[in-house]
């Protein structure tokens, strides 16, 4: 008889169900009354119920634990200084989508060798998580596989879907039955209709296959997120924060049925992939908020503790301490002036320079 099963299949380990993990990892009664608390107030401030402006801030990616959480301090202490006209969200990136390949992140490979030790990976993802909580610093990621949300997800406070699977039925299924708010990312090319059928699609009942917290398979029934927005940032066909993309997104959500509600990515296509333009791009989105565009609720920046990027070359020793192993990152001191700048001018009234 031939072969016609796993051909292509060199191993499968099994791993906890996702009720062993939780219970092994649990959130406090103090944890879970953050994320239900950030998970309102980031929902309220989306749809203009609360006057602040979302900011979600941190490194592209999570590689180091260490410096992702002394990070996480830093940024806790200026979150308390500038909550009354800024609400921060710490980025915490698990899972890196790649056009072809390379490192896909803490989950996938921790050690960052190519061992991908899975199992490990979402150990430290999870008790990284529950460390940021316990500074009572809401977090934010990207969800990709769409397993690992059974693992991870009651320690979110918001959720992204990428600009490389916002067309996926898949994640726009996951996303309908996500307990946070998710933000749709334009596409790669910089369609805003993209996202924008995202928003309608996930915002409906589905039902789909998955795994439950027994580890079974089981049919999913989900009631529809409310709870989505658009993220701008930018595609092959050039950056989208200016007025004018600003305004044709407005347009398009409206014609779908939305209020704008919009978040500006400071990175990728938007920055040209140059760290260095964040604070440009930055400072003219918040110029129009401020302006009176009261559409764009927020915005997203990568910063890391240092500027720059390096690669990852199999030693994890000899990587530079706080330094993004993916895409470039503004240092902490241009993050905090950036934000204590957005503090500022937010207080200002209408019409006068902080």
């Amino acid at each position: 008889m031939p072969q016609i099963r796993n051909l292509n299949i060199e191993s499968i380990t099994h791993l906890e169900t996702p009720k062993q993990f939780l219970e092994r990892l649990p959130l406090t009664p103090r944890m879970e009354e953050t994320v239900a608390n950030s998970r309102q107030e980031i929902l309220d401030v989306i749809s203009g119920k609360d006057d602040r402006f979302l900011l979600i801030v941190g490194p592209c990616s999570i590689h180091d634990t260490k410096a992702g959480l002394e990070y996480a301090q830093r940024l806790k202490k200026l979150a308390d200084d500038v909550k009354d006209s800024v609400l921060i969200v710490l980025r915490v990136y698990f899972e890196k989508p790649r056009t072809t390949v390379g490192w896909k992140g803490l989950i996938n490979d921790p050690h960052l060798d190519g061992t991908f030790d899975v199992a490990t990976g979402l150990t430290m993802a999870r008790e990284f998580l529950l460390d940021v909580l316990a500074l009572g610093l809401p977090t934010a990621t990207e969800w990709l596989d769409p397993i690992t949300p059974q693992y991870l997800a009651d320690a979110v406070c918001w959720g992204a879907i990428g600009a490389r699977t916002v067309e996926s039925q898949t994640h726009r299924q996951l996303a309908s039955g996500m307990s946070m708010p998710i933000g749709y990312k334009n596409g790669t090319g910089g369609s805003i209709q993209i996202a924008v059928d995202a928003m309608v699609a996930a915002q409906e009942p589905h039902v789909f296959l998955s795994v439950e917290e027994d580890g079974k398979v089981s049919i999913v029934k989900t009631r529809g997120n409310p709870g989505g927005h658009v993220v701008l940032r930018g595609g092959t066909s050039g950056p989208n924060y200016d007025p004018s993309a600003i305004a044709r997104a407005t347009g398009i959500l409206k014609a779908a049925g939305f209020e704008p509600h919009i978040v500006v990515d400071c990175s990728h296509a938007n920055s040209g992939k140059d760290h260095r333009r964040q604070p440009v791009v930055f400072r003219d989105v918040l110029q129009q908020r401020t302006s009176g565009n009261r559409g764009i609720v927020g915005m997203m920046l990568e910063s890391h503790l240092k500027a720059g990027s390096q690669k990852a070359n199999g030693d994890a020793s000899k990587l530079e301490y706080g330094v993004s192993i993916t895409d470039a990152c503004v240092d902490w001191e241009t993050t905090e002036r950036l934000v204590r700048e957005a503090r500022s001018e937010l207080k200002a009234p209408a019409g006068v320079l902080a």
